[in-house]
Order: C-alpha cells, then structure tokens, then sequence
C-alpha cells in the first residue's frame, strides 16, 4: 500500500482529496523538485560524505591512547558470549606506530601520518563517542548507511534527497562514487529501499564509462532518440491514466527522462581537464598513491556544485588485522592530501559553510589483538564499543573534539551516542526532521533512525 492508498483509506473525505491534491501538485514539479527543510535557518544545503570502509582505527587515527604503551604486547585472556571468536581467547596489548601531533589553534589531535589534514584542523569537528551495533562488516554498513543492519532500508543519501529534492534536475540528486570493488554489502549501502525509485544512489564508476550506456548507440543521433522518448512519454501516459498509483511507471518515465538529459551534463562534469593544473595537483591527481581518491573527491566537489544534494565517496583497504603500520599509514596517506584540499577548496569557494564533509567508517578497532598466523602481527580487531567519526562545514562545531574513550579506547565514555542519534544529527544539520521525515510502508511510518533517536546537541554550532 502506497501512502496515497493508506490515506485515502484510512481519512477519506475532503482531507484525503485535499492531500490528494497536493500530492498530484507534488508529483506535477518532479519528485527530485527542490522542497523546504523543516528548519529553514540550517546552514548545510549538501553532504559529502566519505567512507572509509573497513573500519578504520580510532587509536592510531583521531584518538590516542599513551596507557597501551604501557600495556604493549602484555598477554590477558577475553571471554564472553557476546563476543565473536574475534575477540576471544588469548590476547595481547597494541600500543599505536604512530606519534600524535597536536595542529591547528584548537590544539586538534592528530596521528602523524594526517599532514594535510592537520593544516585544516580548526574545520574539524571530531566526535569519539558514537557507538555501533555490529562487528560484521555487511551489517555493519547496512547499519551506518541505511540506519538498518538487515540492509533493504533506504540509505541515508536517499532519506536526504526525499526530504530535500535536488537543485539540478538534469542530474540525479544522489550519487555514489565508489571504488571498483563495491564495499561489502553492495549496492544496498545506497539502495532507495522502500522509498520511491527516484531517490536511489547513482553510481559513477571509477573506471571506463562513468555510467553504463551513457551515450547513445553508434548511429542514434540526439534527435533520433528524443522521438523515441516522446513516442514512450505517450504511450506509458495513457496506460498510467488507465493505471492510477502507479508509481513503479511514473519513476521510470521520469529515469528516461533524466537519463537523456544526463548524457548532455555529465561528460562535461567528469571531464578533469577543465580544472586548473594547481587544482590537480592539490588533490594529488599527479601522484598513485592519491589520485584515485583525489579523482573522486573533485567530481564530489564538482558534482555538489551544480546542485546534487549528497554525494557518497568510498575508499576501503581500513580492515587492519595485521600490520596495522603499514597499512594505516598507506591507508591514511591516499587520503590526507585530497580531503585536506577539498576542505580547503569549497572554503575558497565560499561552499563550506553550506557543505557537510562526514568522516567515518562502519565501526572501530580494539585495543588488542590474538595471535594470527602462527605469530603475532600487530594489527587491531574490529570493535562496535568505540570509534571516531569527524565533520566539517555544515553548521557543525569547528575546532571541538567531543565526547571520549576510556584509557585504552575499548569503550566510549562521555556523550556516548548509538548510531541513529547521529544519525538524526545528521539530518538535523541538513535542515530535515527525523520525525517529521517518514514515508508510509510495511503498516506504519517509517523513518532513518528506525525508533526514533536523541539530537547530539555537543555537534552542532
């Protein structure tokens, strides 16, 4: 049952008619039509939102914890039913590889690997007591990006892009710019779940053609397919007349639609060679350890630019087990440089203040580790208790760093949060209402935190 059934059903009468009315109106501007936020005074206008996806480690990134360098490598045993044969049996201490530096005028702690980042500290906001639900990586995603470990629920991208339409029709108001290999889950990291088709993640693929037939066949000239879609247009029109509440047909001929007009904006918006030479090497196009998720984080900038509401940039390889020096300092370096820039470059572009940048992976790491490989590898395990996520821009408390861990970063401890009050923080900041944001389905109004969630008023400037 859509909500136009459930209303008319349940209400009847004038205030169905007059809902009806008001939807028909709704539908008649375009379901990506820019909308008003609940709170008008709301500084962010769009989101960036980066995920580092494997779980990067709270204590040799944004939180350190000296206490482990006295506890290096000291053995204990863990036992409990509520924990995986992860985090069981024999253990052992990691102290971090990493010094910590102190940057910015706010004092900003900081791994020693984030050098750029540390120029821009004062833009952050870093929050260490958010708390996850899973150690899984699937449901974990599913968790963080949907508000459900179960997946099937819209992502957060697409609860945004509902509430808030696009500022350019001509592109979707959502898009996902991940790496080759898809995070685990897939594609329902940013699935439209049970809202309408419109509101689904695009993706932009980081290799060949951006999007799947993007251009038109050999042969087919842009007049030639205009017909095509006219001669469409009027057939599914009479068969949605004929069909009422058909919302299935009327998001597809809107996808038609879009994608024709797609194929004359979007070359141009991937299309690097536009930007400055200076621009390229701030986001360390010119180097191979950078320049793929620089690459991402220009068409992130580009694509919020021309009016897209949420764009979503993946990176993975955070999974650190073992060798955790190695691969957080590789993780850390292909990242620094092209985040730092794009703080900087929507400063100067007078585009951070209307601009969430989120921060975050699926959950954090322990403190310990067991025994892998027949030896000890210094590596970290994933842990739900204690993680570190970072904003910027956005109407968020620059230069803070809110809430904290315990001396060895196993659990949160001050402004301890789960996960769906940020993520009504989230929504809050974009200027959206979670409890004003629902969509009718399964039998009742449904929204991103699921039960409802408390705000982090800490975050919020």
């Amino acid at each position: 049952m859509n909500r136009r059934e459930f209303l008319y059903g349940v209400n009847g009468g004038l205030g169905a008619l007059a809902f009806h009315s008001m939807l028909q109106a709704e539908q008649a501007k375009g379901p990506l039509a820019p909308k008003a936020a609940h709170f008008p005074k709301a500084k962010a206008k769009r989101c960036i939102f980066l995920y580092m996806a494997g779980g990067p480690s709270h204590i040799d990134t944004f939180d350190p914890k000296p206490k482990l360098k006295e506890l290096h490598l000291q053995k204990f045993k863990r036992s409990s039913k509520f924990l995986s044969a992860m985090g069981s049996g024999d253990r052992y201490y990691v102290q971090s590889p990493f010094k910590f530096n102190q940057a910015g005028q706010s004092g900003t702690q900081l791994c020693e690997h984030w050098q750029h980042l540390a120029g821009v500290a004062d833009e952050l906001c870093i929050y260490r007591g958010c708390q996850a639900e899973s150690i899984n990586h699937p449901t974990a995603n599913y968790h963080m990006n949907t508000g459900n470990r179960f997946g099937g629920d819209p992502a957060i991208g697409s609860w945004v892009t509902y509430g808030l339409g696009s500022e350019n029709q001509d592109l979707p108001g959502y898009v996902v710019l991940p790496e080759v290999a898809y995070p685990q889950g897939g594609a329902a990291n940013w699935s439209n779940g049970f809202l309408p088709p419109h509101y689904q993640g695009t993706t932009l693929r980081a290799k060949g053609s951006p999007i799947l037939d993007l251009h038109p066949p050999k042969g087919v000239t842009r007049g030639q397919q205009r017909s095509n879609l006219d001669l469409l247009a009027k057939l599914n029109k009479a068969h949605a007349e004929k069909n009422p509440g058909h919302e299935e047909l009327a998001a597809r001929m809107d996808s038609y639609e879009l994608a024709y007009r797609m194929q004359m904006k979007v070359p141009g918006i991937l299309d690097l060679g536009q930007e400055k030479e200076s621009t390229r090497e701030a986001y360390g196009l010119n180097d191979q350890h950078t320049k793929e998720f620089g690459r991402r984080l220009i068409l992130a900038r580009r694509l919020i630019e021309r009016g897209v509401r949420f764009v979503q940039a993946y990176t993975a390889g955070w999974d650190s087990h073992d060798y955790i020096n190695r691969s957080h300092t590789e993780r850390i370096r292909s990242v620094d440089k092209p985040i730092a820039s794009l703080i900087k470059d929507l400063k100067e572009r007078g585009l951070l203040d209307e601009t969430l940048i989120v921060w975050c992976g699926e959950f954090g790491r322990t403190p310990d580790n067991g025994k892998r490989g027949g030896g000890e590898r210094l590596g970290r395990d994933h842990n739900k208790n204690a993680m570190a996520i970072w904003m910027a821009g956005g109407g968020v408390k620059a230069g803070h760093t809110i809430g904290a861990t315990d001396e060895i970063g196993e659990h949160a401890l001050e402004v301890v949060h789960p996960i769906r009050d940020l993520h009504v923080t989230f929504l809050r900041l974009m200027g959206l209402d979670d409890n004003k944001l629902t969509y009718f389905h399964g039998g009742r109004f449904k929204q991103l935190s699921q039960t409802g969630g408390e705000l982090i008023k800490e975050l919020i400037a």
